[in-house]
């Protein structure tokens, strides 16, 4: 293998998948994987992020592929580097989420004999990747550059093609690993990939709209959806329908909500689902569902106990995303333009079902709006936080209590603010990189909202701020262990509970935020918190903690949703 070959070979994949739409790439530093890191790092045309800790640059990758709805290169070293990418690949795979892994590899003759950093590299994702495939060794035969040419771009197509999802190219490299640089990228003999879109048939349009115009009692479920969704086409469909439509804070519609959308926006979904009396009188003959299964319990078990005639979900996947077992009907459509085309007309015993979805949902936020208000748990801590997010922001919540939290008590607003979590696999790790993935996508104002125990996880995420130009605030909610254990049956069973499941380490977090020149501060009141938010951070990264305690906090959900029953129960009483 020459110079001159290796040179080639590599500028050939940089060109390849910047011609295919790829304008970012993660490097995480190592010997093998040199020529790939040098051949991106001399290229302008890319912006080029570092993470020395694969784990969490996989992360960071995922972040910037949520927030841009567009592929992300991953470069890595051999051995136990790629294998630290696998919990973000998962995570993508589930999400749906385009990451283009490098894993740069030994050569063929050094696998298996016991060489230094070679594992079986290659397929070593399985079945979490759309597609798989390792690369010939840099060779100057004719027919090596057009085949690795039209295989990234084919990557490429396979990881933007609906539904998203990662791949994996594994590139073998031999020594010497020394490339030239090169000011301009090589001309390219495969020129373009065009996809298709993703749109009904005639028969199910036809289908839709019969179904919805039969229906006396329906509702829209809007789950967590992609940034490249058209949201417009969906605010069109509800001003068409006029259904109750039930929003997750990961939809992208319980915030931008435009005034003539409001009142059909069903946001306390999840605390009206625990009213035994309202499940009782509101069972839907119709459902159609766009996006991914919400976070809720109650609205899955509502769904599981009434068994809608019809249930419809509509996804771009042909794969059922139903673990309900429920769905009478998969549509395979991505949303778009075609929505508009539907013509509902609205039964004056739908307009009534609406109305009742209204009333309950209006008494839900009155009951939210007081414990914000006046409690001091968590919850009414995370509700601050919401009610003080300025305009033009993101907010990143973990998987585990913090999305729950923004589920129960981020109510509906015309305020530009995105909602994003890692729910492909609701895992708690990761989140750290991944909220700095979304804010170097996004420049926007950002913050994390994150559990201690999650943080901890994480905490190596942060060493992308000592590369990058960073800015976040991460407000650690600190219960001092797994909080979200607290609502589960374990909870219930006094043997062994806290050192399996509470779990607490009695760590705090401020020599950690001073070891990374950090902003900062440790609250106990919303006041503080207000206080905190309200002043202008002095550095790049600000780490609020937020000081709260388990016990305290379920009592006081559990008080809550005791008082939006009661008042529910009322609605039926003549």
């Amino acid at each position: 293998m020459s110079k001159q070959s290796l040179t080639e070979y590599v500028y050939n994949i940089v060109a390849t998948l910047y011609a295919a739409g790829v304008k970012k790439v993660v490097v995480s530093p190592g010997s093998r994987s040199t020529p790939l890191a040098y051949g991106f790092a001399s290229t302008k045309e890319f912006e080029m992020y570092r993470h020395v800790d694969e784990r969490s640059a996989a992360f960071l990758a995922l972040g910037l592929a949520k927030e841009s709805a567009e592929p992300v290169v991953l470069v890595c070293t051999s051995g136990t580097a790629a294998a630290n990418y696998f919990p973000a690949i998962v995570e993508a795979y589930y999400a749906r989420l385009p990451l283009i892994v490098l894993t740069a590899d030994r050569p063929h003759e050094l696998r298996e004999v016991g060489a230094p950093q070679a594992i079986a590299q290659a397929n070593l994702y399985g079945h979490h990747v759309k597609w798989a495939i390792d690369l010939p060794i840099p060779e100057e035969t004719a027919e090596t550059l057009p085949f690795v040419e039209r295989h990234i771009a084919r990557a490429v197509a396979v990881a933007t093609q609906a539904p998203f999802g990662p791949v994996q190219l594994n590139v073998p490299f031999r020594e010497p690993l020394l490339i030239d640089f090169k000011e301009q990228l090589p001309a390219r003999t495969f020129q373009r990939h065009f996809g298709a879109e993703v749109r009904p048939s005639q028969s199910a349009l036809a289908f839709l709209t019969e179904t919805m115009n039969e229906t006396e009692r329906g509702f829209i479920i809007i789950g967590e959806t992609a940034q490249n969704t058209d949201i417009d086409a969906l605010w069109q469909f509800v001003r068409a329908v006029r259904w109750p439509v039930l929003v997750e804070s990961l939809s992208h519609m319980r915030t931008n909500v435009p005034a003539d959308c409001a009142q059909y926006v069903i946001d306390q979904y999840d605390a009206i689902l625990k009213n035994d009396t309202f499940m009782a009188h509101m069972t839907p003959q119709t459902v159609v569902r766009f996006g991914a299964q919400p976070v809720s319990k109650p609205l899955m078990k509502f769904l599981t106990a009434v068994k809608p005639m019809h249930y419809i979900v509509i996804d771009e996947d042909p794969k059922f995303r139903d673990s309900l077992h429920v769905a009478t009907t998969h549509i395979e459509a991505a949303v778009g333009q075609w929505l508009t085309s539907l013509v509902v007309t609205a039964t004056t015993a739908q307009t009534t079902y609406v109305e009742q979805w209204q009333r309950a949902n209006d008494i839900a936020t009155k009951h939210t709006d007081a414990y914000i208000e006046q409690q001091t748990d968590e919850g009414a801590l995370a509700g601050v936080l919401f009610n003080h997010l300025p305009n033009h922001s993101d907010l990143i919540a973990g998987s585990s209590m913090p999305i729950r939290d923004v589920d129960t008590f981020f109510n509906k607003t015309d305020r530009d603010i995105r909602i994003f979590c890692n729910r492909g696999t609701n895992g708690i790790d990761g989140v750290v990189s991944t909220a700095f993935g979304l804010q170097y996508a996004s420049k926007r104002d950002t913050y994390l909202l994150i559990g201690d125990l999650s943080f901890l996880h994480d905490t190596n995420g942060l060493i992308a701020s000592r590369y990058q130009q960073s800015d976040l605030t991460i407000i650690v909610m600190n219960n001092d262990g797994g909080g979200i254990f607290s609502y589960l049956p374990q909870a219930s069973v006094e043997a062994h509970y806290e050192e399996l499941f509470g779990t607490p380490t009695a760590l705090g977090f401020e020599h950690l935020a001073a070891m990374y020149d950090a902003d900062y501060a440790k609250v106990t009141t919303k006041d503080e918190l207000v206080n905190v938010l309200q002043t202008p951070k002095q550095k790049a990264i600000r780490i609020v903690e937020v000081m709260t305690n388990r016990a305290d906090n379920i009592t006081t959900h559990r008080k809550l949703w005791q008082n939006i029953n009661k008042e529910l129960d009322t609605l039926w009483q003549a």
